[in-house]
Order: C-alpha cells, then sequence, then structure tokens
C-alpha cells in the first residue's frame, strides 16, 4: 500500500483513513476492535476521532470514542500500528469547549488519558474560534509539540480565509503551523471545498482529510427515498441529499461501479483518492463487513471515462 505524506507533517498514510465517530455509539467495543483490526489488516494506518465524540447520543457524554480506541490501542503492539487523530474544540460541557492556551492544556490531558497514549500524531482544531486570537491557539500547540504530546497539527472546519490567517500567523511567529485540514467534501459537497480551500491547500501544501466522504451514507446507494430513513441514526443528515442532483449522482455511481465490479461506496472513496491534493477521506465503518466495502477503494482505479461521467453528475 503505497502511503502519502501528510503535508510536510513527516507522517504518511495510507489512502483511505478510518473514522472513529461510531466507535462506542453505532459500533459497540467489541465490534470497533474487530474493525480497526481489519483496516490495519487491510493496510490503513490513519485513525481519526475527536473528544466530542458520541455527546449527541443519548446518555453520552464525548469521550466514548476516544476511550474505545484506547482500550484497542493498549492490546498487543497495536499503537505502533496506527497514527492517531484526535481533535480539540467542540463543547463537551459548560466552560469546556473553544481554542483558548488554557483549555488546549486542559483538553489533551483528558483525551491522551481515554487514549491511553503518550502522544497525538495529529491534533486537529474541531472548528474555528473566533474568540480566540489565532496566535494563541498556535502558541498552545507549539508548547504541545516540544513536550512530545503532540507531533502536528491540523484544522477542521476552516474557512479559507481563516486557514490563510492561522498559516500566515504561524509563520510570523515561528511555530509550528496547520499542516493538514479536515474539510467536508464529497461528490454531492463540492462546491465550498473546490472554489477555495482546495486551492489554498495544495499552494500551502497541506494535506486534506475530508470528512463525510459518503456524505453520512447516501453515496453507497442505501438511502434512495425517505422510506430509507426510516429510524436510522443518520437519517436527518442523509434527506437533504433525496433530489434530482442526488439522484443523478447515484445513477453514475450504479454505472461505474457495475462496469468495475464494486460498490458505489468504493466508487465514491476512489473518486476522492483520485482528485488533486486530497490525501486520504476518512471513512467510518459500524461493523467488518461495511469496512471491506471502504477498503476496496485503496485499490481500485478509475478510468478517466468513469472520472468524467462521475464529475459530470456531481457538477
Amino acid at each position: 500500500m503505497k502511503k502519502r505524506k501528510l503535508g510536510d507533517s513527516g507522517l504518511e498514510v495510507a489512502p483511505l483513513a478510518l473514522g472513529g465517530n461510531v466507535f462506542g455509539w453505532t459500533a459497540d467495543e467489541s465490534t470497533s476492535f474487530r474493525v480497526l483490526d481489519a483496516f490495519v489488516a487491510a493496510g490503513g494506518n490513519l485513525v481519526d476521532t475527536a473528544d466530542v465524540y458520541s455527546a449527541w447520543a443519548p446518555g453520552h457524554k464525548g469521550g466514548e470514542s476516544e476511550t474505545v480506541l484506547g482500550k484497542w490501542l493498549r492490546r498487543g503492539g497495536n499503537r505502533e500500528k496506527v497514527l492517531v487523530a484526535t481533535k480539540v474544540g467542540k463543547e463537551m460541557g459548560p466552560g469546556r469547549k473553544g481554542l483558548s492556551k488554557a483549555y488546549i492544556l486542559r483538553a489533551v490531558e483528558d483525551s491522551l488519558r481515554r487514549l491511553g497514549t503518550d502522544r497525538i500524531d495529529l491534533y486537529q482544531s474541531h472548528a474555528d474560534d473566533p474568540d480566540t486570537p489565532l496566535e494563541e491557539t498556535l502558541e498552545a500547540y507549539s508548547l504541545l509539540i516540544r513536550q512530545g504530546k503532540v507531533r502536528a497539527i491540523g484544522a477542521s472546519n476552516y474557512s479559507a480565509g481563516r486557514l490563510a490567517q492561522a498559516l500566515d500567523a504561524g509563520a510570523r511567529l515561528g511555530v509550528p503551523v496547520y499542516q493538514s485540514l479536515q474539510p467536508l467534501y464529497n461528490l454531492y459537497d463540492r462546491a465550498d471545498f473546490e472554489a477555495e480551500l482546495g486551492p489554498l491547500c495544495r499552494e500551502k501544501g497541506l494535506g486534506v482529510i475530508p470528512y463525510f466522504p459518503l456524505a453520512a451514507g447516501f453515496l453507497t446507494g442505501k438511502y434512495r427515498s425517505e422510506k430509507d430513513l426510516a429510524g436510522r441514526p443518520r437519517g436527518a443528515f442523509v434527506e437533504k441529499y433525496l433530489n434530482a442532483r442526488g439522484f443523478r449522482i447515484l445513477d453514475a455511481l450504479d454505472r461505474v461501479a457495475s462496469e468495475h465490479r464494486t460498490t458505489p461506496a468504493a466508487v465514491s472513496l476512489a473518486w476522492l483518492i483520485s482528485r488533486p491534493g486530497i490525501t486520504a477521506p476518512i471513512a467510518s465503518a459500524t461493523g467488518v463487513g461495511q469496512l471491506a466495502e471502504l477498503v476496496d477503494s485503496m485499490r481500485l482505479e478509475l478510468d478517466s471515462s468513469s472520472i468524467e461521467l462521475l464529475d459530470r453528475a456531481g457538477a
């Protein structure tokens, strides 16, 4: 499996990352362990989570995903098999959010404890914090890198303007800067990334690890009507895709998947993997069978006519 450089971080990753948002939520601990084992066996090495996962679930308070991942990491030799990416900044409770130096230094200790490790390979700002100076956030990360608790930093959900300002601030201060961006990007959700963020990341040499690469499951083809959404945990996320453009994309995915004897999910991810500047889309799986569909994308090479068909359908 040929790995890709994640910006100038020194980290090298397989072309598909595993999303940990489902760990301890729609995938229980034993299932999560099996998915992680299968992901590593297939050649994957970047696992992405966040401190806030899965605070949205009834009875959860955040930290569930990191805790499950931490238990798996402590099993024989697993920590050395993967790069651990997590995020900070989303609200974890009263007074527990944002990117101030004081909060980051507190939150990282909580994440390290839950993960059961002495270092985070990629620590990411989960969302921009307009109330904290960019310089203060970067100085906090710089301290953590000097202490050996963090190897590299990344940003998520930043606008192009704010990301550019953050990169400029880091260069001006002479401190480590963001080496990656985690944006929303898939065959359907294209406009925002392709207009400004994509060109900026290519210009600055940032790695790009998109989230929701399957549009909350829509691009797998399993949601084709409102009836399919009933009782689904992600139903509310998917409803907006049930329109003429969405169905046009599904039709193109069906055609390409049939030609390549694979699934719409694998095709969707392979399209992303082939895009200029994309390092590794982040996809989650609630079982080993579902994961098998996803890892097929790492070896699927789409021909130019397939890529053109998908590009037109999702334009």
